[in-house]
């Protein structure tokens, strides 16, 4: 992957200006967003502008107007990017499912890089001590999780299978998604075809795709009851593709495979920790394995948990850092808001044989307290990994516990704004500071930025002057 200097992304090389604007009403992209979109300026007014990047001039059209800021996306690139290329894929301008497929990729690296900086600087006032090497690549075939919407169009169009347009709930006409594994992307136009065929189409409204290490699972959300003949094509596709279909006619507890024989069989592998974890399709996982494989191994590496050590791993989910931490570790407490992961947590635990380093507890993390915090006891060390919202409770849980928190704290995050917001309350009220943080690179060609970041006691918790 080349090399970019992240200084490119925010202005136009003074070396080389740009020429004067071709045609009134153009304008300069200053920089990028959170979302990948220019950032812009007319007569004071901030543009966002979809499809740009900085340094080029382009003439845009404005399609929502608000009174501080303006949103608009390309009509013309004037002054074009060094970074920008061609997108790969064919429906790049009409489908939402990717947002930066004009960027080089080792480029869109370096621009969630310089995004992270941003937002901790404008939201917290916070500057990280180090910036960790990012982690990335490979950048297409890696989303072995994603949801397929479905639609079906009066003939001779028949039915759309994949993502919603750009700013619109229609179904986008795809006919190929090279961020697909491929074997699930060459299902893209069989499954049309299988879609027309059943009774009632216009009432199956999505399809959710799990590519585990062995097998792949289609789940068919359906509003009516499905016929005997609907049952035979789908058992039919089944074979002839060498997936499993999981059915789902209600809400996520309806969910239950096609054939009784596919009731278990989806998992992903940890193989530095030796551990392969076993889950259903409706249960959260990241959508890049090869990615999460580093970050586990990247996020113990930087929480450093030693074997006398007792650990937390907050909203731990299935146990994707949990079960490696029991591996190096004393005792790691898994805390989770869904039973569900915590009995699979637990279960995995006991089938490796790590159910005497590990302990989980079912409990809402968004609203826990500094009380129900020291309730579980010391802690060496902790990891966090929460939804986009953050873990707002948690942070000023651990800042009103001062110096009895833990002396690392190791944050994934998969929004730039929460943990720059929970950051600051770490750092400004709990007295930690931030030692370094970096992107990782989860989601390819999307906006999307996913982080990591680590906390460690400053002065003040430490009980020595600040400097």
């Amino acid at each position: 992957m080349a090399e970019v200097a992240i200084s490119r992304l925010d202005a136009p090389d003074a070396s080389c200006p740009p020429p004067a604007p071709p045609a009134d009403g153009s304008i300069l992209i200053e920089s990028l967003d959170q979302d990948g979109r220019g950032v812009g300026r007319r007569d004071g007014k901030v543009i966002f502008v979809e499809g740009a990047l900085a340094g080029e001039r382009v003439s845009i059209n404005v399609f929502r107007s608000k009174s501080s800021y303006e949103v608009a996306n390309v009509v013309e690139v004037h002054h074009s990017s060094p970074l920008r290329v061609e997108p790969r894929c064919p429906h790049f301008k009409v489908c939402g499912g990717c947002a930066m497929q004009h960027v080089d990729a080792g480029a869109q690296v370096a621009i969630k890089q310089r995004v992270l900086e941003d937002t901790f600087w404008h939201l917290g006032k916070l500057r990280p001590e180090h910036m960790l090497p990012p982690i990335h690549g490979p950048y297409w075939g890696y989303r072995h999780r994603a949801r397929l919407s479905v639609r079906a169009l009066p003939k001779p169009r028949g039915v759309y299978v994949g993502f919603r347009e750009k700013k619109s709930s229609h179904v986008a006409d795809v006919r190929e998604c090279h961020i697909l594994p491929p074997h699930v992307n060459d299902l893209l136009m069989p499954l049309r075809t299988l879609i027309a065929a059943m009774s009632k189409p216009d009432r199956l409204p999505q399809i959710e795709v799990a590519v585990g290490d062995d097998v792949t699972v289609l789940v068919l959300r359906h509003l009516v009851p499905l016929i005997k003949r609907d049952l035979i094509l789908l058992a039919d596709f089944a074979e002839k593709h060498k997936i499993q279909w999981w059915l789902q006619p209600d809400g996520p507890e309806t969910l239950h495979p096609l054939l009784r024989a596919d009731r278990e069989g989806l998992s992903y592998t940890l193989p530095e920790f030796g551990l392969r974890m076993p889950y259903r399709p409706s249960d959260f996982t990241q959508v890049n394995p090869g990615i999460n494989r580093v970050l586990v191994s990247r996020a113990l590496q930087l929480l450093d948990a030693q074997p006398t050590d007792r650990v937390a791993d907050m909203f731990c989910g299935l146990g994707n850092f949990t079960l490696p931490l029991a591996t190096q570790c004393r005792e790691v407490v898994g805390v989770e808001g869904l039973e569900k992961l915590t009995q699979r947590a637990q279960d995995a635990a006991r089938r490796h044989g790590l159910d005497g380093h590990t302990a989980f507890s079912t409990l809402n993390l968004f609203e826990v307290d500094a009380r129900w915090l020291r309730s579980l006891g010391h802690f060496d060390r902790m990891l966090i990994d929460p939804p986009r919202e953050g873990a707002h409770a948690l942070a000023q849980a651990l800042a009103a516990i001062g110096s009895d928190g833990p002396k690392r704290i190791v944050y994934v995050s998969c929004n730039p704004s929460t943990l720059a917001r929970d950051a600051a309350i770490l750092v400004h009220e709990g007295g930690y500071v931030i030692r370094s943080a970096g992107v990782v690179n989860m989601f390819p060609h999307t906006g999307h930025v996913e982080s990591i970041a680590v906390f460690e006691p400053g002065p003040r918790l430490l009980g020595a002057p600040a400097s």
